[in-house]
């Protein structure tokens, strides 16, 4: 396949649960490089944009407060993004991350270990994993900005922004 990139998301019940480090450990095993990496505080814009393709699913709505980590309040309302780049990317940090489904998932994946299906039918499947070249890059694209990114990965042009607002440390 080559080198591919894809966007790995530790969603708010992983955070909650303490396992980041268990699912970094387990994302270590595919030695794969990680090109970015930030937590996120997502807002609905960006939820409902990650999510687009099941904007018409009968539970999205259940799905863009599991993102935003409102069912768990303060201070699990986060997420922990990830770039990660290395040979067939994909398909081999999608394995170890199991499927989708953690009922379904391989019990030694990271859903399979930690995952569950609430009584309300949300899967805490604690990891999101871009699922081709495609997703990856416009997921990438949608939560990075490219100085984010410590290696290009995609075409970049330089503009000039004015009277834009940003924040600065005082």
């Amino acid at each position: 396949m080559g080198i591919e990139q894809l966007l790995i998301l530790i969603k708010p019940d992983g955070l909650k649960k303490s396992l980041t480090g268990n699912i970094l450990t387990k994302l270590s095993e595919a030695r794969m490089l990680i090109i970015g990496a930030k937590a996120v505080k997502v807002n609905e814009e960006l939820a409902k944009a990650h999510y687009q393709q099941l904007k018409d699913k009968p539970f999205f709505g259940e799905l863009i407060d599991y993102i935003q980590g409102k069912i768990y309040g303060e201070p699990w309302d986060r997420v922990m993004a990830f770039v990660y780049q290395g040979e067939d990317a994909i398909a081999r940090m999608r394995k170890i991350a199991g499927a989708t489904n953690p009922e379904e998932a391989d019990p030694v994946s990271i859903r399979g270990a930690y995952g569950r299906i609430t009584t309300k039918g949300v899967y805490e499947n604690v990891v999101h994993c871009s699922s081709d070249p495609l997703e990856a890059q416009r997921e990438i694209k949608l939560w990075f900005k490219p100085e984010e990114v410590v290696m290009p990965i995609y075409p970049t042009k330089k503009v000039i922004v004015e009277k834009e607002e940003k924040e600065v440390w005082a």
